[in-house]
């Protein structure tokens, strides 16, 4: 098995086991058993040394397992939507590709879209207008 495959595979699982309940009470437990165990230690330094180092080295990873689920998943959207615009017989097909356009001509799409947006707010400001109240 290739190390990418691998790494999909353990990503996505505990991507999964990160988001459930079971290890949010976990995570939970492990800093109220860690507080409560201040006193003992009389809060000293190599006390505080544990929880900052634990958090520290788990923040680390899931800053990796979070961009892998997030590249996943965007990539799975960017290709529905590009399949809903490649049905769509009126569709602006330059769209398909927005992602790789430069900032400038996004910007201009974007406008054209804005524009777009407020004249069917004009027509259906109109249409209701002139309906009777009734």
């Amino acid at each position: 098995m290739k190390l990418r495959s691998v790494f999909n595979l353990v990503a996505k699982k505990a991507s999964y086991a990160a988001g459930t309940a079971w290890t949010f009470l976990g995570a939970v437990s492990i800093v109220l058993i860690w507080a409560l165990s201040g006193p003992v230690f009389k809060f000293n330094d190599t006390w505080q040394l544990v929880i900052n180092t634990g958090t520290t080295i788990i923040t680390f990873l899931m800053v990796f397992l979070i961009q892998h689920s997030q590249n996943a998943d965007t990539a799975a959207i960017q290709i529905k939507l590009d399949e809903l615009i490649r049905v769509t017989a009126e569709a602006n097909n330059e769209l398909l590709d927005l992602e790789e356009l430069d900032e400038e001509r996004l910007e201009e799409i974007r406008r054209t879209y804005e524009q777009m947006a407020r004249d069917a707010t004009k027509a259906l400001d109109k249409v209701r207008s002139e309906k009777p109240n009734g």
